[in-house]
């Protein structure tokens, strides 16, 4: 029997759910390729942020070694779908979002709140009809030390965090 899978800190929700192909052939009759949020946020935390891995993986409160995984599915997942021109779908995973998420039933925008006030209504159309969307996480995680041992066994990269 596999051991449970971890949960995942994800600092923010993708702020798109997906992508299409252009031009070329219809992809319509193509599968979706479904990145998961631990994939996205991968993805986000190492490309886009420019964080090392040891980084990444203690923002995201995982080992490095299946940091090193996510992100690799991640990276498969794109390449099959910009090979293939398949849309991409972001959604799913194991994941806990680290802040309060609202979402908003008139015009269907996603934000979240800011500082410590009550969140009334919609910061698009100031509509009062906000539920809460995802629940918050106990606990931030932007001041995580890392502990990186770059170089002091040849050739080995040991994150302890």
């Amino acid at each position: 029997m596999a051991r449970p899978q971890k949960i995942r800190k994800v600092l923010q929700a993708p702020s798109i759910s997906g992508f299409k192909p252009y031009g070329g052939a219809s992809s319509a009759k193509r599968e979706a390729v479904f990145l998961l949020c631990e994939e996205y946020e991968a993805l986000r935390l190492n490309d886009y942020e420019k964080h090392n891995q040891c980084e990444s993986a203690a923002i995201m409160q995982v080992s490095r070694p299946t940091f090193t995984r996510i992100y690799m599915s991640a990276r498969e997942k794109i390449a099959t779908a910009f090979v293939e021109g398949r849309k991409i779908i972001i959604e799913g995973g194991k994941v806990e979002y680290d802040q309060d998420w609202y979402s908003c039933a008139v015009c269907g925008c996603f934000f979240n709140r800011v500082g410590e006030n009550e969140v009334t209504e919609c910061t698009l159309c100031g509509s009062h009809d906000v539920t809460a969307y995802l629940p918050s996480a106990t606990n931030g995680v932007l001041g995580i030390e890392t502990g990186c041992n770059r170089g002091r066994r040849r050739g080995r990269n040991n994150c302890r965090r």
